[in-house]
């Protein structure tokens, strides 16, 4: 009898043990489903892989009360879009046409990254090899995620999603993690796919939680400041947590949006706080810089300095500081002042220096963000303009718009106009039509005539390339020829300091949001311009590639391009070169391949082995978004982070 009841014991403990691991398995795969409600805890055991494995340690610096999320009613903020423009039969099909291209290349590069470096962070778009350049954490496929359903590509999306379940978080083969990078790439992807997917995929919200968690531990700092370069190792072993003597302003200034939206979406207000403490000290320096209204480039997070670099600038290693302070007023519903302050105390300063007119041939009304240098010291200091323009700048027409409009500054809609038109000349003034990262131009000074005259420009030319003057002015003009033609220099620059293009998005970022504002279809047919160009240059026979000089011919080399067995002499099987040629024709005759000789034409462009993920997270999203329907991605119902995720607003 005991040995009965003992054989039932086992059985029935059997039979719970299999329900309890189906209903385990089953919830654990519905967390990647769509449809599913489940979020299971973050914590998990590792198994051994010989790899070190982050976890979280007791704080050392404990927060004692957390800054709240705002409360109140959400404002009812000024629409930023314009009416839906009216189009005819003809420029409907038109745009389609124009959306289909660009989808087309979102398509061919997907498809070369899944083939050639999935679940790795980038696909090196010409040897066909892959790179782990942020963590290892397929920066690519999350940075896509939201691209993907966005577009319509669904199944691609299931399978992306379904994916992320293998990243591990916990380890890394860096020595330091880009706090920075992380936040906006990560975290804000999964937040954005979850937002756009309408919270049906709730693993993505999951993995956006253990990034957070990850990255939190790089603020248990005595000033509660982030460790923007966190060394994680160093962490684990119990090495010091203090914030640097110097970091580059955007890196602790632009984390509000994702914690604000992962606070908003989990209920934690620890998210929140962990970044809010931060705009509090940006704004208690704001006026006490050497340049009063705006940070400069690098700042003191430990001491809480901001007063010692004397370079300010809209580009590189500052522009999201500032594009994030109109939006986390609109994230927040508008209910907290703070950020409108700051904006508001920036803009006034920024106007009066830091945008300039270009000189230019067609004597447009167009300007850039340039930088500024605070010369002498104490009381007797000037800022001094440095004319140069960035690509990482052209954000800055995007941002004037959508403020203009959230703040009610309607004059400042034309300033944000002639910025974004600048970026636009820049690129239309290219031969191969693309701006490049960084270049340099003639200043039109307040109050002097601006009328474009090659004098004018050789004026300036002389200044900078024949000290000293003591040829003719023959002699001069000779030389000047010269150099304008060594170093491919068109009308009104002064010099091109990086000839790359690494497939940045902010031109078009702004291209796209001034469509959205205005109506106005120059801003389409521009961005066609654009998209056209750099699919010619770019385009690879695995991805899309960066080029190292935008200034040369316009036929192409592909740099380090590598033979393969089985396909023709240019690269391609039939199939694939059949289908170029048919897009080749719907982007109205340019290619990647101008003829069979442009391989070998040493005077072409030099195409590099590398393809950021914002190629696919930005650059054709906001292509993408230029001509699809209206109310797609309204700019009404999101904010979109400074790595192009969507993040629902709260609306008033």
């Amino acid at each position: 009898m005991p040995s009965i009841i003992k054989r039932w014991r086992l059985a029935f403990i059997a039979a719970v043990f299999m329900i309890f691991s189906l209903h385990y398995l089953h919830s654990r795969r519905n967390i990647w489903n769509y449809g599913s409600n489940y979020i299971p805890s973050i914590s998990r055991p590792h198994l051994p892989d010989g790899k070190i494995h982050w976890s979280k340690l007791p704080e050392r610096y404990p927060v004692t009360s957390h800054i709240p999320l705002p409360t109140g009613k959400p404002k009812k903020i000024p629409q930023i879009q314009n009416t839906p423009p009216k189009e005819d039969a003809a420029q409907k099909e038109e745009r389609l046409k124009r959306l289909a291209a660009v989808k087309e290349s979102f398509v061919h590069s997907w498809e070369g990254y899944k083939a050639h470096a999935w679940l790795r962070d980038e696909v090196s778009p010409l040897s066909g090899s892959w790179k782990d350049t942020f963590g290892g954490w397929a920066a690519t496929l999350v940075d896509s995620l939201d691209t993907l359903w966005i577009m319509g590509l669904k199944e691609d999306f299931e399978i992306a999603v379904q994916s992320i379940e293998q990243i591990d978080f916990t380890t890394t083969n860096e020595k330091e993690i880009n706090v920075f990078e992380t936040t906006i790439r990560y975290m804000g992807g999964f937040l954005a796919a979850y937002d756009v997917s309408g919270e049906k995929y709730p693993g993505l919200l999951l993995k956006a939680v253990e990034v957070a968690e990850l990255l939190m531990s790089c603020f248990d700092t005595p000033n509660r400041m982030p460790i923007p370069r966190w060394d994680w190792k160093k962490y684990l072993e119990g090495g010091d947590q203090i914030a640097p003597r110097r970091a580059l302003v955007s890196e602790p200034g632009s984390l509000t949006l994702e914690f604000t939206r992962l606070s908003q979406l989990t209920g934690n207000p620890k998210y929140y706080d962990a970044v809010q403490r931060i705009s509090n000290e940006f704004e208690k320096s704001q006026n006490s810089t050497r340049y009063p209204g705006l940070w400069p480039v690098s700042v003191d997070m430990q001491k809480l300095r901001f007063d010692e670099d004397t370079i300010f600038s809209l580009g590189g290693m500052a522009d999201s500081l500032y594009e994030y302070l109109p939006k986390q007023y609109m994230i927040l519903g508008g209910v907290l002042d703070q950020p409108k302050k700051m904006y508001e105390n920036f803009i006034s300063v920024a106007q009066e220096k830091m945008f300039f007119s270009i000189l230019n041939e067609k004597n447009q009304k167009i300007k850039v963000s340039g930088d500024i240098r605070i010369k002498g010291i104490g009381e007797s200091t000037t800022p001094e303009l440095m004319p140069r323009g960035q690509h990482l700048t052209c954000f800055t027409g995007g941002m004037i718009g959508i403020a203009s409009r959230i703040f009610n500054r309607p004059s400042e809609l034309a300033l944000a106009e002639e910025l974004t038109h600048g970026c636009i000349w820049a690129y239309d003034s290219s031969p191969n039509g693309i701006a490049p990262e960084i270049f340099s131009v003639v200043p039109c000074l307040k109050n002097h005539d601006c009328t474009y005259s090659k004098e004018k420009w050789y004026d300036v030319l002389a200044e900078i390339y024949t000290h000293p003057i003591t040829n003719t002015k023959a002699d001069t003009e000779k030389k000047l020829d010269g150099v304008v033609e060594d170093r491919r220099l068109s009308p009104g620059f002064t010099a091109v300091d990086d000839r790359r293009y690494i497939l940045r998005p902010e031109a078009i970022e702004s291209v796209f949001i001034m469509w959205r504002i205005t109506g106005d279809r120059k801003y389409v047919d521009a961005a066609w311009r654009m998209f056209r160009a750099i699919e010619r240059v770019c385009r690879t026979e695995i991805a899309s590639a960066a080029v190292m000089d935008v200034t040369v011919t316009v036929s192409v080399k592909n740099h380090e391009k590598k033979e393969k067995e089985g396909k023709d002499k240019k690269g391609k099987s039939k199939d694939k070169k059949e289908k170029e040629q048919h897009f080749a024709k719907n982007l109205g005759g340019l290619s990647a391949e101008n003829d069979e000789d442009d391989e070998d034409d040493e005077d072409g462009v030099q195409q590099l082995d590398s393809m950021e993920s914002f190629w696919l997270a930005e650059t054709l999203k906001y292509f993408y978004l230029c001509f699809e329907e209206w109310d797609v991605v309204s700019l009404d119902e999101w904010v979109l982070n400074t790595e192009a995720h969507p993040l629902r607003r709260v609306r008033g």
